[in-house]
């Protein structure tokens, strides 16, 4: 296969590879894609999602307190902050191919360096070294979705890849549990952080750019690279952040992230604890059980994107279309609420369900925001941007978390809080971007 290791776009056609490299075409190549990216984001979330999984066996061996669980998993996100602005411009500097590639040799080792942590200050480390590995999947994705899908599918490709944030959520728990209790807590933080070397193998022999790409078919390439009426594509270098940060539409993005974020990462990181304290589910009831709620997130990822996508292809408007997929997941948000009041623990996992969901259906819309707005060579930057936000949301609400329970013992306000930031964020996302639709040109004065 031919070597990219740029991914830039050209200016003008280049040759396509001929018959004598490959005589293979593929039909709907970009599926394939975006079957990697949603393999990089299976594994991604499987990596992170051990040490929630872990987390109240690790406290009986090394004598944590919630404070203590809630500063180690604020140190990844202090890192997942810090490097989401760094990949970014590293992913639109080098290209999708070799960024994503570094991204995920990064966070595998890091994964894998756990199994040498012995306190809080070690796991506080490693988690630190995750975090900065793993900021590089979503600019990553989300850029190649730009490069490979036109708008009007890039809400269902994005939905479908960022699904796996789910999947990996669910099958983290019994593999995790499995390595676990066969072998050991060391083993199973080698054994799924040996899963993304694996990945990475599969990302450098199959992705390349469209036009680099040989098992491309040309009416897939023309379907590709079909524009919006208000898209741009211009050559040349991209934005710094400074001037990124001009745009209203580049705070509308950051601020959904910073407000909605945490959200996610709550319930990664504190619904098994919830479960397991809270609601008394054993360790195999919570390897069967506790996936629900992620299996639940799978449609709501999907449909979301398919929603905003089918809506558009009605003759909607890319604004109309977007926010009312957003309204109508904000607006399901606070069903998450109920689940601390309900008796039954099976009703606290429907409404539980409800809410991952309804996050998922939201997150596939804000993230194709990015790519509605600016043009690809800005999208790992402006992602980059939103990322780094909602990490440092995420920042914020570890500690707080790991307080409140310290001292009140309570799941009720951490979960109210879960239940009112969509419907928020989506008043702010409304009254910055009430138009979406691209970026004037850099040489124009901006928004």
């Amino acid at each position: 296969m031919p070597n990219s290791s740029s991914d830039s776009v050209p200016a003008s056609p280049s040759p396509r590879p001929s018959a004598s490299v490959t005589t293979i075409k593929i039909p709907g190549i970009r599926w394939l894609i975006c079957g990697l990216l949603f393999l990089g984001t299976l594994v991604n979330y499987i990596d992170r999602g051990t040490i929630a999984i872990l987390a109240p066996d690790l406290k009986k061996l090394f004598h944590w307190s919630d404070s203590d669980y809630g500063w180690i998993i604020s140190s990844f996100m202090v890192a997942y902050a810090i490097m989401m602005l760094a990949f970014g411009g590293i992913i639109d500097r080098i290209g999708t191919r070799a960024g994503y590639a570094l991204a995920m040799m990064w966070w595998s080792l890091a994964a894998m360096g756990h199994a040498l942590a012995r306190g809080v200050m070690s796991f506080a480390a490693a988690r630190f070294m995750l975090g900065a590995g793993e900021a590089g999947n979503f600019p990553a994705s989300i850029k190649a979705v730009a490069e490979w899908f036109p708008k009007r599918e890039r809400a269902l490709a994005t939905g479908i890849f960022n699904s796996a944030a789910s999947v990996g959520t669910v099958v983290s728990y019994p593999i995790v549990g499995w390595i676990f209790l066969r072998w050991g807590w060391q083993a199973a933080f080698i054994g799924t952080g040996g899963m993304g070397i694996m990945c990475l193998a599969a990302w450098m022999a199959f992705y390349r750019l469209p036009r680099h790409h040989p098992w491309l078919t040309r009416s897939e390439l023309e379907h590709i690279e079909t524009l919006h009426s208000d898209e741009q594509d211009s050559p040349g270098k991209g934005l710094p952040w400074t001037a990124i940060l001009r745009y209203r539409q580049a705070w509308g993005f950051t601020l959904a992230k910073f407000m909605t974020d945490p959200i996610w990462w709550f319930y990664i990181f504190w619904l098994p604890s919830y479960l397991r304290e809270t609601r008394h589910f054993s360790v195999s009831a919570l390897s069967l059980f506790g996936t629900i709620p992620w299996i639940a997130a799978v449609p709501g990822s999907v449909g979301g994107g398919w929603l905003s996508g089918f809506l558009l292809s009605r003759g909607w408007s890319v604004t109309f279309a977007r926010k009312t997929a957003l309204l109508i997941f904000a607006l399901m948000m606070p069903a998450g609420i109920l689940a601390v009041f309900a008796h039954s623990p099976w009703w606290a996992l429907a409404f539980i369900s409800v809410a991952t969901a309804s996050h998922q259906g939201w997150m596939a819309n804000v993230y194709t925001l990015a790519s509605d707005m600016f043009a690809k060579k800005d999208v790992g930057s402006v992602v980059g941007l939103g990322g780094a936000a909602g990490a440092l949301g995420g920042m914020i609400i570890a500690p707080i978390a790991g307080y409140t329970l310290q001292w009140f013992h309570t799941y009720v306000p951490l979960f109210i809080l879960a239940g009112v930031m969509h419907p928020l964020a989506m008043g702010v996302v409304h009254w910055l971007v009430p138009r979406i639709e691209a970026v004037q040109s850099p040489r124009q004065p901006a928004v």
